[in-house]
């Protein structure tokens, strides 16, 4: 029921929740969306016979909230309906909660269970997890290479040419899947040059993310797809390229400087995590891939692996890891890799 809100709660985890009286479940919710109400609530509020409350047990993935945000703590609520037994999955190491929840519901006399499932638990919200312990957003690196590893083929003129797919239509419906899932997602300047990228989510029903370039001088700036609509749209500049541009005639993006004789990667992991951004995909070309692997920060990798054999190129970026899982989609093969420094999740 929490994995539902996914991609819509941010920044909120997903929680999910179930209450049982007699072995029957008499009420079920799940948090849908930032200023809504929590799961505890609209489980709380599904339940018909409220007086069964007091002789029922309370499920629920991740600690109930203690403090009063846009909404009022559900750990209050069930001390108010008398729940003598609540079961947790994860205690929640956001500052405000921190066990604050637990105490609050053992002081009144529940009986409290946690540690349930736990590691399942972690692995659903692995992006508030990894934000708040780590301090910085849960990364995924994607691409799609030909069958002999290469993202593009040999071409005479790339700053014209039309994109290439590689990977089938169903693989790609799967990526906007992904990308509703996501709350930011990142390329290379040449990527927005070579392609013309909308990177929005048009395949599948979900929000847009937060668009990232990395353009040092401003090379991608003009008419393309990314600066035209009215989604957000991040640029990483030097401070060179940023003086020289008038604000005042350029507002398809939001300029932030990086220094560029330092850790790219770093800078943008640190920039992207102190606005609060939980999740990141980043989706090309091979020198921002790359350069996010050589970092070693990254949690998982999903690559496609189409038909289409190029003979030459641009190659693909290099994992030296064995792959985790390999799974088809039709006649693409997508392969898993896991960061066995950084991920510690399902």
């Amino acid at each position: 029921m929490a994995n539902n809100g996914l991609g819509s709660t941010y920044p909120n985890p997903l929680v999910g929740c179930v209450i049982v009286c007699g072995g029957k479940i008499i009420g079920e919710g799940w948090h849908r969306k930032a200023g809504e109400p929590h799961a505890e609530v609209m489980a709380i509020a599904s339940v018909k016979d409220k007086s069964l409350l007091e002789k029922s047990e309370l499920y629920v993935n991740l600690e109930p909230c203690s403090h009063f945000g846009r909404t009022p703590p559900c750990a209050d609520l069930i001390v108010r309906h008398k729940i003598p037994k609540v079961f947790i999955g994860n205690v929640d190491w956001n500052e405000q909660v921190k066990g604050r929840g637990v105490k609050r519901l053992r002081e009144s006399g529940c009986e409290v269970v946690t540690g349930v499932l736990e590691v399942a638990c972690r692995s659903l919200n692995k992006r508030f997890f990894t934000f708040h312990e780590k301090s910085r957003p849960y990364i995924m690196l994607k691409w799609a290479q030909s069958s002999d590893g290469y993202l593009y083929p040999d071409m005479d003129d790339n700053k014209t040419a039309k994109p290439i797919w590689i990977s089938n239509e169903f693989s790609r419906q799967l990526v906007h899947k992904w990308r509703a899932e996501e709350e930011a997602i990142l390329v290379g300047s040449k990527t927005v040059i070579k392609d013309d990228p909308s990177l929005t989510v048009r395949d599948f029903r979900g929000n847009s993310m937060l668009r990232l370039v990395i353009d040092r001088e401003g090379e991608s700036f003009g008419p393309r797809k990314l600066f035209k609509d009215a989604e957000r749209t991040w640029t990483f500049v030097d401070r060179t390229t940023k003086e020289s541009i008038d604000s005042s005639t350029w507002q398809e993006t939001t300029l932030i400087e990086l220094d560029f004789d330092r850790e790219v990667v770093l800078q943008i992991i640190e920039h992207l995590w102190k606005e609060g951004v939980q999740s990141l995909i980043v989706e090309g070309g091979a020198i921002t891939l790359q350069a996010f692997i050589d970092s070693g920060i990254w949690d998982e990798a999903r690559v496609f692996e189409g038909a289409p054999i190029f003979a030459g190129g641009i190659a693909a970026p290099q994992i030296k890891l064995p792959a985790t899982r390999v799974e088809n989609v039709r006649d693409d093969r997508l392969v898993i890799y896991k960061n066995p420094d950084e991920y510690e999740f399902l």
